[in-house]
């Protein structure tokens, strides 16, 4: 049976499973999961004729927001003692159509994964298996060229899950892990959210467009200034909104005026470039704040979280969704959402939205 193994944050496997199921759905296709709980890890089997490919082929990767990164499982693999990569090229050897498609192999660990020893065998291990692959002719030598890589997941020491992932429909980060440091100047950690939301959101080869040119900007619930500190950094103008106090170090940039106000009432005078919104609320309310800016015009880009429930959290997103969706296209304008479980969100999802006409 076709398999999809799907990466999500630990603790979410079955709202993971449920957006597989419902994608597939939409693609004309059918299947079930069983997820790995609290592992980040989920398996999806396909019902029917088809391949694992087709549902790739159908369903971007840009419109799952708990499943992070995907794999096309070749086969699990029980990994001796000895010769590990004999084994992996043993059983590759059984799937020799797919050779030609590879020119590398990425090794993984879970994300929650705490076992040092295997993490250091993990990165000592990708160099003689990958002589040992490209030896047997099992990968090519144009990365350039390949439709796919070759990856083998490693939950323990003792096994393998052989996989591999295509090229044009894969995160843009192994396993949808956008790893950061937070600079010792920056107010909160939350500053993190909003520089992964732009790496993951953003095309890269446009970000100069989406962040550059002295844009202005209103951080809505903006105290102490995390995601205020990530737009003054981009030379953005900001009005941090919030009745709160302001780091003082940020205050006196001479970017940033301090509104002190409601986030979900304060509204500016005329259109800005860029609303971002952090407020821990209700996921509803916020979604009819965004559909408010968006499709009165105030702002052309947004970044806001959406705190779920611990309960029904994917009935939930679904619903702020269709809110989002409604209301953007009864306001009559062109729009781009997107929305993801980031590395670095917790109960929250995070989206994006930028208005095209």
């Amino acid at each position: 049976m076709e398999q999809i193994l799907a990466f999500c944050r630990p603790g979410f496997e079955a709202e993971a499973g449920q957006e597989l199921v419902d994608s597939a759905m939409s693609a004309g296709l059918y299947g079930y999961f069983q997820p790995e709980r609290d592992r980040g890890l989920v398996r999806f089997y396909l019902t029917g004729p088809e391949q694992a490919e087709t549902m790739l082929e159908r369903v971007s990767i840009d419109t799952l927001v708990f499943v992070r990164d995907w794999l096309i499982v070749l086969e699990t693999l029980g990994l001796p003692g000895e010769d590990r990569v004999g084994a992996v090229i043993d059983a590759l050897k059984t799937h020799a159509s797919f050779k030609p498609r590879c020119a590398r192999v990425e090794v993984r660990l879970l994300e929650n994964n705490t076992d040092r020893d295997l993490g250091n065998f993990a990165r000592k291990w990708v160099a003689p298996l990958s002589r040992g692959l490209r030896g047997a002719g099992l990968i090519g030598e144009s990365d350039s060229e390949a439709s796919a890589r070759l990856e083998i997941v490693l939950p323990d020491f003792d096994n393998a899950i052989i996989c591999f992932s295509l090229t044009a429909n894969r995160a843009r980060y192994a396993g949808g892990i956008v790893r950061l440091r937070l600079p010792a100047s920056a107010p909160s950690r939350s500053a993190l959210k909003l520089e992964e939301a732009w790496k993951v959101f953003l095309p890269p080869e446009r970000e100069l467009d989406y962040l550059g040119g002295g844009k202005k900007a209103a951080d809505l619930g903006a105290a102490p200034g995390g995601w205020t500190w990530q737009l003054v950094r981009q030379g953005m103008s900001v009005y941090a909104v919030d009745n709160g106090p302001m780091n003082a170090d940020l205050m006196a940039t001479g970017q940033v005026e301090h509104v002190r106000a409601d986030g979900y009432s304060w509204r500016p005078h005329r259109g800005i470039d860029w609303m971002v919104c952090d407020i821990v609320d209700q996921p509803r309310k916020t979604a009819h704040l965004v559909v408010d800016w968006v499709g009165s015009g105030l702002c052309r880009y947004t970044v806001f979280n959406l705190k779920l429930p611990m309960k029904k959290r994917y009935e939930e997103w679904l619903i702020c969704r269709d809110i989002l969706d409604e209301g953007l296209r009864a306001a009559g304008i062109g729009y781009r959402l997107q929305a993801r479980h980031l590395y670095h969100d917790r109960e929250e999802i995070t989206c994006f939205i930028e208005r095209t006409g």
